[in-house]
């Protein structure tokens, strides 16, 4: 076995262009070497192999048939490193299997709609993607990307900002129309509050009073939902009173579906969106960078 700290390749590669260039100081001009170097480094080969390569009897330079037959191994050898290395820059490209998790909201109202132009643009990939909105590990789960709503806990992954958008409170006009319509931050105890039925960052909804000052409103009512875009449905629907990201409701909110209340308590809050990844930089997959160059690109809150 040769020693790790002999460049065989290196070896190789000047040897052939050696013999292609048709002399020692032709070959030391391409490479950017002195003829001395080249000189030795092509002795110092063949006492490793312990056959003479090169006929020096003559002024014009000779292979031997030891070295004719190494000079054609080498041509194969260095196409093969050649050929290998294509391939792993060729895996380095945009393709392969990409898992992407995503928040329900984002997803069904965001990367459907974009995952098209996505995969046009990159046709090699395949999308792989989840919606939920649980916190899920990356490792674990064996996701690429997963984006999420809200402050990030601290962690090792990596997180790109996608966008914010500020929080409203919302009520469906058949939900006011039974249940009146609450004008003061009082008047929410005497209406169904919907929640969240996984851990959220606060208890409660922020407010600010009459002062300024701000107010947490504890969440009262007799409905959780594990995931936003059903919290949006359920409230249209006429359920009760939901707080949600303004991007996710807007469209509600133009068609009148849903109706923005307590605007003058509101504190003016925005819940950021992330993509958060493992790694960073050149160690980042060409799939996982491409599509979240894509994401800042594309993506609107």
């Amino acid at each position: 076995m040769a020693r790790p700290d002999i460049n065989r390749s290196g070896e190789i590669e000047v040897f052939v262009r050696v013999v292609e260039a048709g002399s020692f100081s032709a070959a030391a001009r391409q490479l950017r070497m002195t003829p001395s170097a080249v000189s030795k480094l092509i002795a110092r080969l063949e006492t490793r192999l312990g056959a003479r390569l090169v006929s020096r009897s003559t002024r014009k330079l000779q292979l031997t048939p030891e070295g004719t037959a190494f000079y054609d191994s080498g041509v194969r050898v260095l196409a093969d490193m050649d050929k290998a290395e294509r391939e792993a820059a060729a895996g380095a490209a945009p393709r392969g299997r990409l898992r992407v998790n995503s928040y329900v909201p984002f997803g069904q109202h965001r990367l459907m709609e974009l995952l098209p132009r996505f995969l046009e643009r990159y046709p090699e990939i395949f999308v792989e993607a989840v919606l939920t909105d649980s916190v899920i590990d990356l490792l674990e789960e064996r996701a690429d990307v997963a984006i999420r709503a809200g402050p990030l806990r601290e962690s090792r992954l990596v997180a790109r900002k996608l966008g914010q958008s500020r929080m409203v409170v919302v009520a469906a006009p058949s939900y006011l129309e039974a249940h009146g319509t609450p004008r003061t931050l009082s008047d929410l105890g005497r209406h169904n509050m919907l929640a969240f039925s996984f851990a959220r960052h606060i208890d409660g909804w922020p407010f600010i009073d009459t002062a300024g000052a701000p107010v947490i409103t504890p969440v009262v009512g007799n409905l959780a939902l594990t995931d936003g875009e059903a919290m949006r449905q359920t409230t249209v629907a006429g359920a009760g009173i939901a707080r949600l990201a303004r991007w996710h409701v807007e469209p509600d909110i133009a068609a009148g579906r849903l109706v923005p209340l307590l605007e003058h308590f509101n504190p003016g809050d925005e819940e950021p969106t992330h993509a958060v990844y493992v790694g960073q930089g050149k160690h980042l997959p060409a799939r996982v960078r491409v599509f979240l160059d894509f994401l800042a690109e594309t993506v609107r809150l």
